[in-house]
């Protein structure tokens, strides 16, 4: 009878060892359920440092075990399963003991989950208490010990766990709580994040400081009991003043403009849908400076503090390879998110007229000695059908001859009519889109005056094109996407492209620094400038520009109403200081450089009053650019008070460098 017995047992135990490992051989066969591990997208910008990040319910960033601390490592595996090297996914010890602590108190309140389990539990089932739930997870336990490595396990492990305020994985942890990588953190830190997953809620030192330290206490006396670290060691990290994150997305967000400009624009590229790009694990990088936009916001918030419905616009080009480096559409992010950067809506006004002047010049039309007389006049076109009568600004009229120079600085209307009439309309929408206007635009006389609505971006754009010698470099916002892996999604480069001789770029250039002498409508803030700067102001009822650069950077900046209201004379005086203040102070740590100047480019003095050369009789002369072969050729006789021969001011020969020496001694004395 006993030996049929023991037989009977041995045959049942073959029975079971072989349905086991028919069923281990089964679970190894089988994949485990699909998951989608949400991960943050990040942007950075041009220093590779973050501006911000974006996730759906969970912020999260896989990185490698190679990537965590030791003590995070040594922490989690003393307090949450320090047998776990030494178990096959269930830790008998710990169960046999959690059963006894519990029959002893009558509850169930020791558990006795090894990592593996929680893993397997948070990765594919629900928390509720179910012996179905159960058995499934057992399962999953299994075939996660089966597929997986122990490092891969913890590496997962510490990629999914959840450490409260919307933060899972230890990297997402380690930033939102001491702003550092999971690398870095030290004993003390690394025992107080590993101690929170048991209750978030509970232990999150932003929520509870003090269960925090009680719980942290704890994890080093289970360093300690482990054998990982000292009982001194424990005391010394227990008592290590922790320096928490303090920037815990309370602070108001930065360059958000920007940030949601590059959201649109990698979400078209990627052709992904919002919610994969918000959970995706995006790495987007940028070409945002993120000293420029700084300083861009503090001078906007400065000079905009008092005024409560009138917006303002800013945008940044560094025009010799298109990489946007600063951008605010608005005065206040919070109350209106409309980007006004790229509102082609708004009038330029005279800010457009060295696109007109331009194409004068590059057409041989017009030199910087031309004149034209500025008074009220009634302009024909359309075969003589209609007319044009424009005014300048105050209804102030020299009456009297003036060239290009003293046209651009007091930007004179008439003069500005007279060269489109002459030029053609047509010719300068042609340069218009060469600068990389595109714009809708008509080929009337008021085109002259800016009277087309054109986006601060194709300003700053186009004027970065003259700033480049006529090189037009593609605007351009973000270098490289890459995914959660370190795989390059996309690339871009800007293309360049030389669309306008230098020569003429030299010129318009020259004659826009103008602007800033006295009697230029930029005269006021030249005080501020302590570089060779160009630009252009405009002014409309509804709105005020200045556009402006220098070899480094193109900036167009916009103030208005939303509603197209009149601005006051006082509000239209607001975009100048914005640009000249930022202008400076983004380019402080840079020395001031020059324009260069192209070999067919010629420098002779001329005599304002009658654009000839001047001699040593005329008293109101200045040293003026030109396109070799387009100079004066004749002396000025006005102010000749003798037959003799005219004594030139300076030979043609010294061109270049007087052009040189002039600028850098002008804006050295500034």
């Amino acid at each position: 009878m006993i030996k049929k017995m023991v037989s009977l047992l041995f045959s049942l135990f073959i029975v079971c060892a072989i349905s086991l490992g028919v069923f281990l051989l089964y679970l190894r066969t089988q994949a485990l359920p699909a998951t989608n591990v949400p991960q943050t997208s990040h942007i950075y910008d041009l220093q590779g440092e973050i501006i911000d990040s974006f996730y759906t319910g969970e912020n999260r960033e896989i990185i490698s075990l190679d990537d965590v601390s030791t003590y995070v490592i040594q922490a989690t595996l003393a307090v949450e399963d320090h047998r776990y090297f030494d178990h096959f996914g269930f830790d008998l010890k710990g169960v046999t003991r959690a059963a006894i602590v519990n029959l002893q108190n009558m509850d169930r309140g020791q558990g006795a989950s090894t990592i593996t389990q929680q893993l397997a539990r948070n990765l594919y089932l629900t928390h509720e208490k179910t012996w179905t739930r159960k058995l499934k997870e057992a399962i999953y336990t299994i075939q996660l010990e089966m597929q997986y490595s122990k490092r891969e396990i913890l590496e997962l492990y510490l990629n999914e766990i959840y450490y409260g305020h919307a933060a899972y994985g230890i990297q997402a942890a380690a930033q939102h709580f001491f702003s550092k990588d999971a690398k870095d953190l030290n004993l003390a830190e690394s025992a107080i994040i590993a101690g929170i997953p048991k209750g978030p809620a509970y232990y999150s030192p932003f929520l509870d400081f003090e269960n925090s330290k009680n719980r942290q206490y704890d994890v080093l006396q289970a360093m300690v009991k482990s054998g990982l670290i000292t009982e001194n060691e424990a005391k010394t990290a227990y008592e290590e003043e922790l320096i928490f994150n303090s920037n815990k997305k309370t602070s108001k967000a930065f360059a958000p403009y920007f940030v949601d400009y590059i959201r649109q624009h990698a979400i078209d590229k990627l052709n992904i849908s919002e919610e994969a790009f918000n959970q995706g694990g995006y790495q987007i990088y940028t070409t945002l400076d993120a000293n420029a936009q700084k300083i861009a916001e503090e001078v906007i918030a400065e000079k905009m503090e008092e005024e409560e419905e009138l917006q303002v616009a800013l945008i940044s080009i560094d025009p010799r390879n298109g990489y946007v480096k600063a951008m605010v559409g608005g005065s206040d992010y919070e109350k209106n998110q409309y980007n006004r950067v790229f509102a082609n809506t708004r009038q330029p006004g005279s800010a457009f007229k060295p696109v007109l002047y331009l194409t004068a010049l590059q057409s041989n039309e017009l030199t910087a000695a031309s004149q034209f007389k500025s008074e009220p006049t009634a302009f024909t076109y359309d075969d003589g059908k209609k007319f044009y009568m424009p005014s300048n600004f105050g209804d102030k009229y020299p009456n009297d001859y003036i060239d290009l120079r003293q046209a651009i600085s007091q930007s004179d209307n008439i003069y500005a009519v007279h060269t489109i009439m002459q030029v053609g309309a047509e010719e300068v929408i042609n340069t218009a889109r060469t600068l990389g206007i595109t714009s809708s635009m008509q080929p009337l006389p008021s085109l002259a005056l800016g009277t087309y609505p054109v986006s601060p971006f194709e300003m700053a754009y186009a004027f970065g094109t003259i700033a480049n010698q006529g090189v037009r470099a593609e605007p351009i916002a973000i270098l490289q996407i890459e995914d959660t892996f370190g795989n390059v999604l996309y690339t871009d480069e800007s293309s360049t492209m030389q669309v306008i001789d230098p020569t003429y770029t030299y010129i318009m250039t020259n004659l826009m620094k103008g602007i800033f002498d006295p009697g230029g409508t930029g005269h006021r803030v030249s005080y501020i400038l302590n570089r060779p700067v160009a630009a252009k102001t405009g002014t409309t009822n509804t709105d005020a520009w200045m556009v402006g650069f220098t070899p480094e950077l193109s900036t167009a900046v916009w103030v208005g109403y939303d509603k197209d209201l009149t601005i006051s004379p006082v509000e239209s005086m607001l975009a100048s200081p914005i640009f000249a203040e930022y202008t400076e102070r983004a380019l402080e740590a840079i020395p001031p450089k020059l324009f260069p100047v192209p070999d067919d480019v010629v420098s002779v003095y001329i005599d304002a009053e009658t654009g000839l050369l001047a001699t040593s009789e005329c008293p109101n002369s200045r040293l003026e650019t030109f396109a070799k072969g387009t100079e004066p050729t004749q002396y000025c006789s006005v102010h000749l008070n003798h037959d003799d021969d005219p004594e030139p001011i300076q030979k043609e020969a010294e061109t270049e460098e007087s052009s040189w020496w002039g600028d850098l001694k002008r804006w050295w004395n500034n």
